[in-house]
């Protein structure tokens, strides 16, 4: 690992490392497009039921968050201790993070069967959605132990130099839910019982992969019960806290939207919250390989930013910006041009297809800011300066909030969708101005402390 980070062009270890994570992640977003998809396509309920998805996806994806708290906070510390040459920490660090992530899960499992009726409504749902998110969401939840070790540890994977193995994990569960997603909901007629069922039966044997994975002996660091430390604990959740946090603000926000929606929608609220969720599919096409590319290459800034290395460090956050910049492109033009086919996956209705496509576009005019906001964002996250990276963040999602409140009271509901753009576009000029003017200066005087 050392070897090649020291020894091989940036560009190259961005590519290497960067495009297999993203790649992987486009498997991994097929648990919830093909669910979505099976789902939308029910005779007769396919539309109350996609609906019923879309206000389960931010609690789902609130629990993620507590996995992607241990395990990028776990891979981000263990690279910085390998960049100094302090390896009995990094060892700590992945131990650490196994039985926490055992910990949380279990306690998350807890509170959610105890309280999934009050946070469902909460979400937004209604009476007619209520027993189908209740009956997703009660089978997803039994999976959490699977589902926090295929996320959460799979970065200890990518951390260590080995990004195929991590797209191997996502793969496994990726094709297994796209197999069982059919023959669950039709061939056995389970219906969204089938799709979440399917979804935990896929994030168990992509758990076992990825365990099986962290004790093969050519890992750098290999995965183990001894070794808690209360210390290092501290340091990942420091670290960690930073993804977790912006995705449970990220969901806050989803679920606004959803109440927005409920709330100016009238009789048409559940049709805009059902084409809400078509939105948010293409956006998982956005923010899933993008947040993949700075995942795949945080063990580049964690390393070199341990190792005190400035002018490396500034070079991972140009090629990291100008991949996702690459991929967010081509994503915007799709969103602009093919929006109405992709939403003729999940709504047969005309009507409703046509709305679905118009708010996509709307929704997606600035994709290019994410680019930004997940080079830099992520990037200096992985180097564990959280305080720097938090407010850029916090700005993006401020902006979203003001314009979720302001636009329905302006104008219609369909331009409330440019919501979207508007906090892409006025939080990457942030952004840009931060980092420029006052972080960089404040990273490389760190650095030259190391």
């Amino acid at each position: 690992m050392e070897k090649e980070f020291n020894n091989i062009s940036i560009p190259r270890l961005v590519l290497k490392l960067g495009v297999p994570s993203m790649l992987a992640q486009f498997f991994n977003i097929l648990y919830s497009i093909v669910d979505r998809i099976f789902i939308g396509n029910m005779p007769h309920d396919g539309s109350i039921a996609l609906a019923s998805i879309g206000v389960c996806a931010p609690a789902i994806t609130a629990i993620s968050a507590f996995a992607s708290m241990i395990g990028i906070g776990g891979a981000s510390y263990m690279s910085l201790s390998i960049g100094r040459g302090d390896k009995k920490t990094a060892q700590k660090a992945i131990n650490t993070a196994l039985i926490m992530t055992a910990a949380i899960s279990a306690a998350v499992m807890a509170v959610v069967f105890v309280f999934k009726k009050q946070l469902l409504y909460g979400l937004g749902c209604s009476d007619a959605m209520f027993p189908y998110a209740d009956m997703y969401i009660t089978i997803y939840i039994s999976g959490t132990f699977a589902s926090f070790c295929s996320i959460g540890m799979n970065q200890f994977i990518l951390a260590q130099g080995y990004p195929g193995r991590g797209m191997a994990a996502v793969i496994i569960g990726a094709v297994c839910n796209v197999f069982l997603d059919p023959l669950l909901i039709y061939v056995f007629r389970m219906g969204i019982a089938g799709a979440a069922f399917a979804t935990v039966i896929s994030q168990l044997l992509a758990m076992i992969f990825v365990l099986k994975t962290l004790r093969r002996k050519e890992m750098t660091v290999r995965a183990g019960l001894r070794g808690f430390d209360f210390k290092t604990l501290r340091r990942i959740l420091a670290i960690g806290f930073m993804p977790f946090f912006i995705t449970l603000f990220d969901n806050m926000i989803l679920i606004l939207l959803n109440v927005t929606l409920r709330k100016y929608g009238g009789d048409m609220g559940d049709v805009y919250i059902a084409c809400a969720a078509v939105v948010q599919s293409f956006m998982v096409f956005a923010n899933c390989p993008g947040q993949g590319i700075t995942n795949g290459c945080g063990t580049l800034f964690s390393f070199h930013y341990g190792a005190g290395n400035y002018g490396k460090v500034m070079d991972i956050f140009k090629y990291v910006f100008l991949l996702c910049l690459s991929y967010m492109l081509v994503l915007m033009v799709i969103s602009q041009t093919a929006a109405e086919p992709f939403a003729r996956l999940f709504i047969s209705d005309p009507t409703q297809t046509a709305l679905a496509s118009r708010l996509i576009s709307k929704y997606t005019l600035g994709l290019w800011g994410i680019a930004i906001q997940f080079a830099f964002v992520d990037g200096i996250t992985a180097m564990g300066e959280v305080r720097y990276a938090l407010p850029i963040s916090l700005f993006r999602k401020t902006v979203y909030i003001i314009f979720v409140f302001i636009l329905p009271v302006v104008t219609t509901l369909d331009n409330l969708f440019y919501v979207g753009t508007i906090a892409d576009v006025v939080g990457s000029a942030f952004t840009v101005f931060m980092f420029f003017a006052f972080y960089r200066k404040r990273l490389r005087a760190k650095m030259l402390e190391i």
